[in-house]
C-alpha cells in the first residue's frame, strides 16, 4: 500500500508565488482569526532552553488566567512525566519566565501563585515616561481679536443655502505690543510658557525572579578515627571484590584508594562486611553510569550511627569474706573494709 500523502498541503504549497527554496523549511502561512496564542521569538529560539521547557512555556501562555500549572495539574493534562514538566520549569524559573511563591489568602490557606512573564527582558528595562518635551516659543504668542464685523454664516438643516456677494477675506491680524492702557487680565496666561512634562528618572526594579538558590555543598566522605593497617587491608579487599558481586560496580585503583576510608569508618562501628557490600550493591539503578560517585554517596548518606559501648565492672571474690562484690580490682568489699576501718580507729585510740 501505498504511503497517504496530504493533498491540501501539496495545493497550497502550488500557490505559493515566486522561486521556492531548493532546501530547508518552506512555510505556509495563514493568518489565525480565533483560538491564536502570539509566542516571542525570544521564547521560541531562546538558546538556553531546551525544547520541552519551550513547548510547556507555549502551553502555559495559552491557557487562561487562573488555570492550575503546578506539576500534577500539568501531567494530568499532557502526556509528559512528572519528572519531565519539573525540570521544564525549573529552567522556566531560572531564566525568568515562570515564577512560583507561596501566598496565605485571608482564610489562612496557602497556595502556590504561579506568575508567567511571556518577555522577561522587557522587566529589566528602565520605565522613563514618554512624554514628548514642548519647546517654548521664543517670541510671545497673543491672540488675535476677531473682527466683528465679519459675519459668520448660519449652516442651515436643508442642503441649499443662500448665496450672497463673495466677502472681502479679513486682513491678518498684526502683532505689535500691546498699550499700557489695555487690560492685562489674560496676560499671564498668554506669556507663560508651557513647561515640559516632568520626567520619571527613578529607577525601575526589575520583577525577574531570583534564579534558583545554589545547592549546599555535599558532606564529606566519613573517616575513621585512626586508619589501622588491618581496616585498610579490610575495605581494599571489599570495595576491589564489588564486581565479583555485581559487574557495574567495577572500581579503578584510584577510586578504592579514595574511598577506603569511608568502608573504615562502617568497619569501626562493628558493621560485618557482608553488611556493607549489602548496602552497597542492594536496589542499585540500571545502569550504574557513574560507580565511584554512587558508592560515595551510599557510603556517606548510609553510615550507620556509632558504637555506644557501656563499661561493665566484673565482679570481684572479697577476701575476707569471700563474697562477690564489683570492683575493678580485687580486694576486700564494702563491709570488710568498714570493719576493718573500725578495728584501726580502736586500736589508734
Amino acid at each position: 500500500m501505498d504511503t497517504q500523502q496530504n493533498t491540501a498541503l501539496t495545493r497550497a504549497l502550488a500557490e505559493i508565488p515566486g522561486p521556492l527554496p531548493a532546501r530547508g523549511v518552506i512555510h505556509i502561512a495563514i493568518r489565525h482569526t480565533d483560538r491564536f496564542t502570539v509566542v516571542g521569538n525570544d521564547l521560541a529560539q531562546h538558546p538556553g532552553l531546551s525544547t520541552t521547557a519551550v513547548g510547556f512555556a507555549v502551553r502555559i501562555q495559552s491557557l487562561p488566567q487562573g488555570t492550575e500549572v503546578g506539576v500534577k495539574a500539568l501531567a494530568a493534562r499532557f502526556p509528559e512525566g512528572e519528572k519531565l514538566i519539573a525540570a521544564a520549569l525549573r529552567e522556566l524559573e531560572t531564566h525568568g519566565y515562570l515564577q512560583r511563591a507561596r501566598t496565605r489568602l485571608p482564610n489562612g490557606r496557602i497556595v502556590t501563585r504561579t506568575v508567567f512573564c511571556n518577555q522577561p527582558a522587557a522587566l529589566l528595562r528602565t520605565r522613563v515616561a514618554a512624554a514628548p518635551p514642548q519647546q517654548a516659543s521664543a517670541a510671545p504668542q497673543f491672540r488675535a481679536p476677531v473682527p466683528a464685523s465679519v459675519p459668520v454664516p448660519a449652516r442651515g438643516p436643508g442642503p441649499a443655502l443662500a448665496r450672497g456677494p463673495a466677502l472681502a477675506p479679513a486682513p491678518k491680524p498684526e502683532r505689535h505690543a500691546p498699550e499700557a492702557s489695555a487690560p492685562q487680565a489674560s496676560a499671564p496666561e498668554a506669556l507663560a510658557p508651557q513647561a515640559p512634562a516632568p520626567q520619571d528618572h527613578a529607577t525601575f526594579v526589575p520583577l525577574v525572579p531570583p534564579p534558583t538558590a545554589p545547592k549546599p555543598p555535599r558532606p564529606p566522605l566519613p573517616q575513621p578515627r585512626e586508619l589501622t593497617p588491618e581496616l585498610e587491608r579490610i575495605s581494599t579487599a571489599l570495595l576491589s571484590d564489588l564486581h565479583h558481586h555485581s559487574p557495574e560496580f567495577t572500581l579503578s585503583e584510584e577510586h578504592v584508594h579514595r574511598l577506603v576510608p569511608g568502608v573504615a569508618a562502617w568497619l569501626e562501628r562493628d558493621t560485618h562486611p557482608d553488611t556493607i557490600r549489602h548496602a552497597l550493591t542492594t536496589n542499585a539503578p540500571e545502569p550504574v553510569k557513574y560507580p565511584y560517585q554512587f558508592v560515595k554517596h551510599r557510603l556517606t548518606a548510609l553510615l550507620p550511627p556509632p558504637v555506644h559501648r557501656t563499661t561493665v565492672t566484673p565482679f570481684q571474690t572479697c577476701d575476707g569474706c569471700e563474697r562477690a562484690f564489683r570492683a575493678a580490682t580485687p580486694g576486700h568489699c564494702r563491709d570488710c573494709r568498714t570493719g576493718h576501718a573500725h578495728e584501726d580507729q580502736q586500736a589508734a585510740a
